[in-house]
């Protein structure tokens, strides 16, 4: 099986932070709890990143189980590279993303 290398785009990095921080907020631990899952799911993405469906714009979607976030990638196949560049609650419309 070909291993995918990860990406983790900054903003990426800072959506994980900022949600991270707001779920210790609310409940201290939950934070880390939700960074751990998150962190094991993008892990996941090196074995097989297209059994995830292209959801907009060559854009997959991973749900983070027990959260309500999607992790959103892309997957080039000819480098073997999964790239994420966003952690959106499942309510935000992700295009509002694409501004930045």
């Amino acid at each position: 099986m070909v291993k995918y290398k990860i990406s983790i785009d900054s903003d990426a990095l800072q959506d994980i932070q900022d949600i991270t921080t707001w779920y210790n907020f609310q409940s201290p631990g939950l934070g880390l709890r939700f960074q751990k899952q998150v962190k094991k799911q993008i892990n996941s993405l090196k074995s097989n990143p297209e059994s995830y469906a292209v959801r907009y714009s060559d854009v997959r979607c991973m749900l983070v189980k027990k959260f309500p976030f999607l992790v959103h990638f892309t997957v080039n196949q000819k480098q073997k590279i999964t790239e994420v560049f966003a952690v959106y609650h499942t309510s935000r419309n992700p295009k509002i993303g694409e501004e930045k």
